[in-house]
């Protein structure tokens, strides 16, 4: 692990390579697991504001979760996770025409019809990240579905932090990315 202000971070992130590959794995990361998305404190209250523009891009079985359950509920962590349908899929996933899951929230935000984009914890993934006392832990969360991201990551030769570039600066800025860059510098001996 390296050390980076505040926050611990494995050193998968700069071994690892990762590309997401929709036409393979469909967007299994949104219609498997064990509960939703993570959500931020803030997050909830941006959804529940855009969640009347956001339900135009979801499925009828999403909206009826949502109207009947709400939008989020607590895990077995007690922290605040995205419903879902019948105990699977993101209740904001919808099946574009090859029928891979996307996120109907994210087409709300590329439509223009929203500021939000989508949770944080998506748009990082396959990092997650943990609250310690004293800052934060950001790890890489190997998962099987995600094998043909990590053989695209491969042949492409993209480590972890560089394909999330975009989400990593939304979430801590972009110092903290150059940061990365350094430490990635470093460990290549450049």
């Amino acid at each position: 692990m390296v050390e980076i202000e505040d926050k611990l971070i494995s050193l998968d992130l700069f071994d690892k390579k990762f590309v997401c590959d929709l036409s393979a794995c469909k967007g299994a990361c949104c219609v498997k697991g064990d509960s939703g998305a993570p959500l931020e404190e803030d997050e909830i209250l941006k959804l529940e504001k855009e969640l009347p523009i956001i339900k135009s891009n979801m499925r009828k079985e999403g909206i009826r979760e949502v109207e009947e359950n709400g939008f989020y509920y607590y895990d077995e962590d007690n922290e605040p996770v995205t419903s879902l349908v019948n105990g699977e899929e993101c209740a904001f996933v919808y099946f574009d025409s090859s029928n891979v899951a996307k996120c109907a929230i994210e087409k709300t935000f590329n439509e223009n019809k929203t500021s939000f984009m989508k949770p944080i914890s998506c748009h990082l993934y396959p990092i997650r990240v943990s609250n310690l006392n004293a800052g934060q832990a950001i790890n890489y969360n190997k998962w099987d579905i995600c094998k043909p991201a990590c053989d695209c990551g491969e042949k492409l030769k993209v480590p972890v932090f560089r394909f999330l570039k975009n989400a990593i600066i939304r979430k801590w800025g972009e110092l903290f990315f150059n940061e990365l860059e350094n430490v990635d510098k470093h460990l290549r001996g450049k």
